[in-house]
């Protein structure tokens, strides 16, 4: 079977600031369908900028990026915001919520394309199909600031869920949560393989690390397997 992501050898160098930083020197990264991946990493080490990559908002300098068998590493921007849209999913740290919206407004600005709104009774029905999926259907019509963090957190999966992704992408999305509702989190993003949804989840966090099928660490601008249970 065709891997949703195939990376092979991708590097990445940030200039800017300074004298030019190697970041990434190599990595190599494969996702099929249903898969889940933790990856783990210092601080500066390169996790989101590798999750930049993959979410195509910034391009590699070196490697190779297959997305379903097709080579994407120099697609020009266009077809990039195309593919953001069609193919990807993306939950944050942060919510980036519209706090005048209610939930299900701020969920249905998702399905917001390049002709326009889709039809409103179709929009309303994969906005609540998205808003059941995290168990918040409930809460369709409250706006963020009347909700709880892992309540928005849950809207913003929804949101990143209502076009039925095939590759979920999240950046340390329980890191402004408590335990409990961080873990209730990742119940909610690891759910989404079941479908065949693909799962990249960069966090700080082992126990959370631990229920992806897969763990990796990003060390020295490359990804090793991590042993399960690892505590430092």
């Amino acid at each position: 079977m065709t891997p949703l992501i195939q990376i092979s050898g991708l590097t990445k160098t940030l200039t800017g600031q300074g004298e030019p930083r190697p970041i990434l020197s190599g990595v190599d990264l494969t996702v099929h369908s249903g898969d889940s991946v933790a990856i783990l990493g210092r601080s500066g080490s390169g996790k989101s900028t590798l999750l930049s990559l993959i979410g195509l908002f910034d391009r590699p300098d070196g490697g190779q990026y297959l997305l379903g068998g097709k080579d994407i590493t120099r697609v020009p921007e266009r077809r990039a915001a195309r593919l953001r849209s069609e193919e990807f999913g993306f939950v944050f740290q942060r919510f980036f919520l519209l706090k005048h919206l209610t939930a299900a407004q701020n969920v249905a600005m998702a399905l917001v394309n390049g002709q326009g709104w889709a039809a409103r009774r179709n929009r309303r029905a994969k906005v609540m199909a998205a808003l059941e999926q995290v168990g918040i259907a409930h809460l369709a019509k409250q706006r963020p600031p009347r909700m709880s963090g892992g309540e928005q957190q849950r809207v913003a999966i929804a949101r990143a869920l209502v076009r039925q992704p095939k590759i979920l992408l999240a950046d340390e999305p329980t890191g402004a949560l408590d335990t409990e509702t961080g873990a209730l989190v990742i119940d909610v993003l690891h759910s989404a393989t079941d479908r065949g949804c693909g799962l990249i989840l960069v966090t700080h966090d082992h126990a959370h690390a631990n229920r992806m099928r897969r763990v990796v660490r990003l060390t020295d601008g490359v990804l090793r397997p991590e042993p399960r249970g690892v505590l430092i």
